[in-house]
């Protein structure tokens, strides 16, 4: 007979397979004769095994129900503590997880140690605790930084936000339910918050003029013009190359993305890898940033691929960089998107201009494009949008206010096409 594929074994006259599993190596008897027919099942059944523990998928006592061992695990995993449950989710996530996406996941399950507590075994909590940790979520206090490294007590949470941590304890108690950490899934039923979608709210022109009158240096001044006539997500300015500017024809290749501090990726989106059109406000920010920082010396970055994939280098000259404007020489060579949120603040409190998020940049080039009767489409496929739905949905009031420049529009296109009536001929005679 042929040898014994990896994990298959001969014990008496039957075949059985080993596998690891909780660290510890398992061996399970498939009670078939050992015959090579036997051994490659036996090494397929034996892979499916493996592939399910990778995953967060294996069940014991549904894969191997007669196995002593299935009532072993079962009884070890139903008194872990939260702690451990949620360690082992976050170990088997992370290898198909975005770095931003992971660190987000991290905080959200912190907020669930905090409120439920670490030491509490998984298999006592209650669907009543899962309800009441949302709503404490939303309606408790919470300590933040204020920027100083002064801590202030805040009052709740965003609906979002509360959103975000629920789907994610959605999908971890989910998972400790088909585990057997628990007998039912606890969370299954714990709705979402209902929000009222915000509006955009742009820069007008005039408050824009005074926005950046109030900025602080040149470099602020180019990249907030930069942003509101291009509509860039902060992580894309934050990694902007000159490398990726195309100084002929005014474009740019939109190449990464800053999602979180210090980690470059792709693009947020299959439809954010693209290449813009500049406008004529846009090219003059960028004219006046090249005596700036288009000679600095190009860094070498690591650009996140995808999970299992090695990073890509990337040369970058960065187009916006704080070192032009730090006074002691101990910043980095790129902006984090933070640093640009907390620009985008001083300037507005220095202009006296009500509060508004950074976002609203990205919000500014969309409404004033539309207001001037750009194509929707043209408009999304520039802000990295799948499609002009988003535009529609986000943007149509302001598309209305321009229906009288759309019939003036079409009047003057439409005039050359309508056929010459004779003139009504008078009466001869």
């Amino acid at each position: 007979m042929a040898g014994y594929p990896t994990g298959v074994e001969c014990h008496g006259e039957t075949l059985r397979i080993w596998f690891i599993y909780q660290g510890k190596r398992m061996r399970e008897s498939l009670g078939v004769p050992d015959t090579p027919k036997n051994r490659k099942m036996a090494a397929e059944l034996r892979a499916s095994v493996c592939y399910a523990i990778k995953t967060g998928a294996f069940v014991y006592e549904e894969r191997f129900p007669e196995s002593k061992n299935a009532n072993r695990s079962i009884s070890n995993r139903r008194t872990a503590t939260l702690e451990s449950l949620c360690q082992r989710w976050l170990e088997l996530k992370k290898p198909e997880l975005a770095m931003s996406t992971f660190k987000r996941y991290s905080v959200d399950i912190k907020l669930a140690l905090y409120f439920l507590g670490k030491n509490t075994i998984a298999s006592s909590l209650t669907n009543e605790d899962m309800i009441a940790f949302r709503n404490e979520l939303l309606t408790g206090y919470h300590i933040i930084p204020d920027g100083r490294n002064v801590k202030t007590v805040k009052k709740g949470r965003s609906v979002r936000t509360v959103n975000e941590a629920v789907n994610v304890l959605k999908g971890m108690f989910a998972f400790a339910h088909r585990n057997g950490y628990i007998e039912t899934n606890i969370f299954a039923d714990v709705g979402y918050l209902k929000k009222q979608k915000a509006q955009p709210d742009p820069l007008s022109r005039e408050e824009f003029a005074r926005f950046i009158e109030a900025c602080n240096n040149e470099q602020a001044k180019n990249i907030w013009t930069f942003a509101c006539f291009t509509g860039l997500r902060h992580g894309e300015i934050s990694g902007l190359s000159w490398e990726d500017i195309d100084t002929k024809a005014w474009s740019v290749t939109i190449e990464r993305n800053l999602p979180v501090r210090g980690h470059f990726a792709l693009p947020k989106t299959e439809a954010g890898k693209r290449m813009i059109q500049l406008t004529a406000p846009a090219i003059e920010a960028l004219k006046r940033q090249m005596a700036i920082t288009r000679m600095n010396k190009p860094v070498t970055v690591d650009v996140y691929i995808g999970p299992g994939i090695e990073p890509r280098k990337d040369e970058c000259t960065f187009v916006f960089s704080p070192l032009y404007s730090t006074v002691n020489n101990l910043a980095g060579s790129w902006y984090s998107p933070g640093s640009l949120g907390a620009m985008w603040n001083s300037a507005l409190r220095r202009a006296g201009l009500r509060h508004r998020k950074a976002y609203e940049s990205r919000h500014t080039y969309a409404c004033w494009a539309l207001s001037s009767g750009a194509n929707p489409s043209f408009v999304a496929t520039q802000m990295g949008h799948t499609s002009a739905k988003m535009i529609y949905e986000v943007y149509g009031r302001w598309m209305s206010e321009n229906n009288q420049s759309q019939i003036d529009i079409l009047n003057s296109s439409f005039s050359s096409y309508a056929p010459q009536m004779p003139h009504k001929m008078g009466k001869t005679g």
